[in-house]
């Protein structure tokens, strides 16, 4: 198998990224039309995360934050956002790098990406092939879940269904 030197894996991972990027910025802008809000997994223990020590504590690895109703001060740079939010009446900001991000989803429309992250320079062991070695972001189809009943409401802000991989469709 040829060696990839291009790294289209991780350019595509880097344009879908751009897409939360820009989907946030015009939220930032606009605010959230319709019936549009997100479910945003991230790695906590990554580079640049900001949170508050009593959060850091609670979610030492990984946090999922709902932006819906009550967010503030939401900021994007080129690199990351800020954004404004209740932990039990607790008000925190948060700062999450891009590349921290696991997975975006907007349940109103049942789209979502998933980030897999390995370390870009990480290079292929010598007996394994290039493909092995890879990070993607793969945008994942979701088989729509039976309507939750009212009081759990909370509950049904998270992401239900199957994930399909695109790898699935491609000719081999």
């Amino acid at each position: 198998m040829a060696i990839d030197h291009i790294r289209y894996d991780l350019l595509a991972q880097d344009a879908l990224r751009g897409l939360v990027r820009k989907v946030l910025a015009d939220a930032a802008k606009s605010g959230l039309p319709g019936e549009h809000h997100f479910s945003i997994s991230f790695r906590t223990d990554a580079e640049g995360v900001k949170m508050s020590p009593r959060l850091r504590e609670q979610f030492p690895h990984e946090m999922t934050i709902i932006l819906q109703y009550q967010f503030w001060d939401l900021k994007v740079t080129d690199t990351g956002f800020e954004v404004g939010l209740s932990f039990g009446g607790v008000p925190e900001k948060l700062g999450i790098p891009f590349a921290a991000i696991k997975s975006f989803f907007d349940p109103s429309v049942q789209f979502g990406l998933q980030f897999e992250t390995i370390e870009a320079e990480a290079a292929p062991a010598a007996d394994q092939p290039a493909a092995t070695a890879t990070a993607e972001a793969t945008p994942v189809e979701i088989t729509p879940a039976p309507a939750a009943p009212k009081k759990a409401e909370a509950e049904a802000d998270k992401p239900s269904g199957e994930v399909v991989r695109l790898d699935r469709f491609r000719k081999k």
